[in-house]
């Protein structure tokens, strides 16, 4: 064995001590202590398309000779090349850690095969070993997010590269392991939670052009890291070291930087740290400057969990054990998130003073939604300033016919194009109307959507009260809301939502027919609920 990068002593050294490591043509390793045959000389790890080995302060990684698919190493010159390229895309991070490539030769000096050389790292500062022990890693995650924001900031950004941030590019990476991942339904994988986790993806894929497009032209897809794993970042004192990014395929690591910040996010949150999942996203979003709306999160943690789970399949498939229960755990991860992701228009109508602006504004703080008020958009409209004073008997003034279509119009334009940049999105207004009711039911099917439709109600002497002590934007009287009531239609397809009871048990019943609050919340700094103009 020879080794490229190192020479005299040193060099002489390091061959020594492979000369103990036999490699199999399969990829498999054997070794033994100097001179007995018997006793472990290092230690060593397998994952699905490669061996890495630790002897000393050095750790070497030779490629598997597989074909997976998505990846082919069975020739040694394809094994060169990935080699070399895995040391020049580490070293953008970590120039320190990724040494160089050595050769392997065999006993007449021919070239057998290749390693990638590392700088050992001490086990014990593993991230995934310390968030396991329930050590404190705050401050190491805040620097870990530092570090990602800043690799984003200054990583390569072109046409090619923005390509692969399209909602067609990130489609087409979902079929691919949909397709590679079917034959392993009803073993590694529940079927029917595979078969749900296509179709909510397909779903949220379908309505969100508009926001990937944004998402390029604002120059947020960089040729990123792309497999963030606790398992491969240490934490030193003098710093992170982030390894082994995706080296494979370019294409793959042409990401969004939130969807290459998800990967570890997930990661932690599948090792039982939720809270830490938070604070890494929470840093990270605040660094990268990065306004995305929950939505996105959630389905860039759903897409990065069940990459793992694809990987854990194949594992599975060449005779781990115990990678079918991981690939069913992240199944179950993506799963939660893609169903916490679902892009969601919600109409909370009723007569004035039922409660409907304190329930929706309550609804938009619980599931991280954008929150429109007809009254206040009313008023914007005329060019009047949301506290001006514009009372008006019943169906005059602001208040006319015209005034009102032209209001909701506007407000369900302005609700279509939240919702293609994956906002969900909670309407404030009375839904008197069933032509606008219509009109919002086919806005939710033209942007893939879920639709839930509450009308709050109280009885007149309490909603009567309500007027007569409130403050605020809304103009109606108790005259206004009597009128209403006697013109009011049926609204059949509403859930009715009783606001008489304390308000936390209102949102209670009133957020069960949204979705149930996801397990796993949308960890991004605070959002304003109304949306800008």
């Amino acid at each position: 064995m020879s080794y490229m990068p190192y020479a005299g002593s040193r060099r002489r050294l390091y061959r020594a001590r492979l000369q103990r490591v036999s490699i199999h043509r399969d990829g498999s390793a054997v070794t033994s202590a100097p001179g007995t045959g018997r006793s472990p000389y290092f230690s060593a790890r397998e994952t699905h398309s490669a061996i890495v080995l630790f002897m000393g302060d050095l750790a070497y990684k030779i490629k598997k000779p597989v074909d997976l698919g998505f990846l082919d190493f069975r020739t040694e010159p394809a094994r060169l090349a990935a080699c070399h390229r895995e040391v020049e895309l580490n070293r953008r991070l970590v120039p320190d850690v990724y040494l160089g490539v050595a050769d392997v030769t065999g006993p007449h000096g021919e070239v057998c095969d290749h390693l990638v050389v590392m700088r050992r790292m001490p086990d014990d500062r593993r991230l995934s070993t310390l968030v396991m022990q329930h050590a404190a890693v705050d401050d190491d995650l805040r620097r870990i997010a530092h570090m990602v924001a800043a690799f984003h900031a200054r990583s390569e950004r072109s046409a090619l590269i923005s390509e692969q941030g399209s909602r067609d590019a990130l489609r087409s990476r979902w079929a691919a392991t949909f397709d590679q991942l079917r034959p392993f339904h009803g073993g590694a994988l529940v079927p029917e939670v595979a078969v749900d986790v296509e179709r909510l993806t397909l779903r949220y894929l379908a309505g969100r052009e508009p926001l990937f497009a944004t998402r390029i032209a604002r120059g947020f897809v960089i040729d990123g890291h792309a497999d963030l794993l606790a398992d491969d970042i240490f934490c030193l004192s003098d710093g992170p070291r982030i390894l082994d990014c995706l080296d494979f395929d370019d294409r793959l690591r042409y990401v969004d930087g939130l969807d290459d910040a998800a990967f570890l996010g997930m990661d932690l949150e599948r090792l039982g740290a939720p809270e830490l999942a938070a604070e890494f996203l929470g840093w990270y979003v605040e660094y990268a400057g990065d306004p995305a709306p929950p939505s996105l999160l959630h389905h860039y943690l759903a897409y990065r969990a069940f990459v793992r789970a694809k990987v854990a399949c194949l594992r599975a498939g060449q005779g781990d054990a115990a990678a079918a229960a991981e690939a069913r755990e992240h199944a179950d991860l993506a799963h939660q998130h893609l169903a916490s992701a679902a892009v969601t228009l919600v109409l909370v109508g009723g007569l004035p003073g039922t409660g409907k602006s304190t329930l929706a504004g309550a609804l938009a703080d619980e599931f991280g939604m954008t929150m429109l008020r007809s009254d206040r958009l009313r008023k914007e409209l005329a060019g009047l300033s949301p506290e001006a004073h514009a009372a008006a008997p019943y169906r005059r003034g602001l208040y006319a016919a015209a005034w009102t279509d032209r209001t909701y119009g506007e407000l369900l334009r302005r609700a279509e194009s939240l919702l293609a940049l994956g906002e969900s999105v909670v309407l404030d207004a009375s839904w008197s109307d069933q032509r606008w009711r219509d009109a919002a039911i086919a806005v939710a099917e033209r942007a893939h959507a879920d639709f839930v439709a509450l009308r709050c109600v109280a009885p007149p002497e309490v909603a009567a009260d309500r007027l007569r002590s409130r403050s605020g934007i809304s103009d109606a009287d108790p005259s206004i809301e009597s009128a209403m009531r006697a013109d009011a239609h049926s609204w059949p397809e509403a859930s009715e939502v009783d606001t008489t009871t304390a308000v936390d048990e209102t949102v209670r019943h009133a957020a069960a027919h949204i979705r149930p609050k996801p397990a796993r919340r949308p960890w991004l700094p605070p959002r304003p609920r109304l949306a800008p103009d």
